[in-house]
């Protein structure tokens, strides 16, 4: 049996730390016996894109599938991840019984797999994680022994002392509750592949890198339990895999996993909206200055100035009393709500980690108006818009504009994917109030941004492989993220047809 245990988006900084100090034996156990791979990710570019080329081994240009929120260009509209085909995961190929525990960013099945595949276990976030299972049942079955799961739901926005503390609880409870289910199942059924992931530490990063987002009113003791959370939570994640590996038969092969890694959050994605439209007003002879935050255009990040004028809390319980389906479509109309399209040249895509823009192209877009023979121009013309903001101190708030073209090589659905990413500088921005333009005036910040402390690097995907029955495999280039589910079809005996990747472990000879 192949276990792939997925460590999520830690910090590689925080780990090396932790196991020094002899604080993660199950993780510092495997790396004794294990080989350590760095991986190639479209993380560097799309850090929520990597979790789909992770479960389905399928490359990111070929999914085309990069945040929770994406764009329709042939409805002019943002849609929810499902509206947009994606690509099996690996368990639901022929040939494998699977045991598969929250992988992150999945939909159901349309075809139930052979084994058990639930999600929502641990927590649930009706965005990432919502609870399903396959068979149906399972799911139910599992909360009758060991209850059910938190709500985890981040709403962007500054959380609460009170919010915070009562998310600590949950992450911290999460990664056991995998252990528990895992352990049961593996104790009564026979897998091929048994697929964990332990989110905790995402969420952790995210919410716990440093307390950047806090106000005042958190007092001392409270800024002391938080300000330990994230590495708590790394500990519960060593803890489990601790209890998962003893569950596991002699002789299986184990691959430690994460797609992405986590640091301080630099993002001003939620500034983005409101940059282009200047640039974009004040290249087109509209007054400099004015099209800027003191007075941005209609529709310019309507979603950020609604999560900036209804406090968090409040939107967290109005979210909560909502039907799933009502309240992801409710954000997907809210998205870029009021554009005026016949007058619209480009617009930045829902994101919270790099900025995502796209052109309104005439033939690839239903209401386009640039000709394509001017994109290149009016591509050139926002890089260089966008390269004259600064944060209040006087540096750059943009450490490169890049096309996406130049990076990704054409595939089944690279139409899906924005045309440029801007790269922010790497200076902490959770505290940002504005940046500043001498050209086209001043944006501000409307709230407190995504409230994340932390967010996603530029890569920082590995993959530790523990040789069990199997032996290591090199691979003909540098590993990539999609020689996981290589490795998963190889040794778990499932269809590997159209898979990119290559194993990095082998059967015995």
């Amino acid at each position: 049996m192949l276990a792939v245990l997925q460590f999520d988006s830690p910090s590689l900084a925080v780990l090396d730390r932790m196991l020094a100090q002899g604080r993660l034996p199950a993780l510092a156990g495997l790396r004794e016996r294990g080989v350590w791979h760095e991986l190639r990710t479209p993380a560097t570019h799309f850090a929520a894109g990597a979790f789909h080329t992770l479960y389905s081994g399928t490359e990111l240009a070929d999914h085309g599938l990069f945040y929770p929120f994406q764009w329709s260009a042939s409805e002019q509209r943002v849609r929810y991840t499902t509206a947009f085909e994606a690509p099996p995961p690996v368990w639901e190929r022929p040939g494998a019984r699977t045991l598969a525990l929250d992988p992150y960013e999945s939909r159901p099945p349309l075809v139930p797999p052979a084994g058990t595949v639930v999600s929502g276990w641990q927590f649930t976030d009706r965005v990432v994680l919502q609870p399903w299972s396959s068979p149906p049942d399972a799911r139910g079955r599992l909360e009758q022994l060991f209850g059910p799961a938190a709500a985890v739901e981040e709403v962007f926005g500054r959380s609460s002392p009170r919010d915070l503390l009562r998310l600590r609880r949950d992450l911290l409870a999460a990664s056991g509750r995998a252990a528990d289910a895992a352990t049961l199942l593996l104790a009564q059924d026979r897998f091929d592949l048994t697929w964990l992931t332990f989110s905790a530490g995402h969420v952790a990063g995210h919410q716990f890198w440093d307390l950047s987002q806090l106000d005042d009113r958190a007092d001392d003791a409270t800024r002391h339990v938080l300000s330990g959370a994230l590495e708590e939570v790394y500990q519960s994640v060593d803890a489990a895999l601790g209890r998962v590996l003893a569950a596991l038969g002699e002789g299986t092969d184990v691959i430690v996993t994460s797609p992405v890694g986590m640091d301080v959050n630099t993002s001003r994605a939620d500034l983005m909206p409101e940059m282009l439209d200047a640039v974009l007003d004040g290249g087109a002879g509209g007054s400099a200055g004015s099209a800027g935050g003191d007075r941005p255009a209609p529709g310019s990040g309507a979603v950020w100035k609604l999560r900036a004028a209804v406090p968090t809390g409040l939107r967290a319980r109005v979210a909560a009393a909502l039907p799933d389906r009502v309240a992801l479509m409710l954000t997907e109309r809210l998205e870029l709500r009021g554009r005026d399209w016949s007058t619209t040249q480009a617009f930045a895509q829902p994101a919270d980690n790099q900025g995502y823009i796209r052109l309104n192209l005439a033939g690839r877009e239903r209401d386009g108006i640039v000709a394509p023979r001017d994109a290149e121009a009016l591509m050139d013309l926002i890089a260089e818009g966008l390269a004259t903001f600064r944060d209040p101190d006087g540096t750059p708030s943009v450490a490169a504009v890049e096309r996406v073209a130049d990076t990704f090589e054409t595939g089944a659905h690279s139409d899906r994917l924005p045309d440029l990413i801007v790269r922010w500088s790497d200076r902490p921005a959770t505290r940002l109030d504005a940046v500043v333009s001498e050209r086209f005036g001043t944006v501000h910040r409307r709230g407190g941004g995504s409230g994340r402390s932390g967010n996603h690097t530029a890569g920082d995907a590995w993959a530790l492989v523990v040789p069990g029955a199997s032996q290591a495999r090199t691979t003909s280039r540098p590993p990539r993220l999609a020689d996981i589910a290589a490795t998963a079809a190889a040794l778990a005996g499932v269809d590997p047809t159209n898979l990119p990747g290559e194993p990095l472990l082998e059967r015995r000879t």
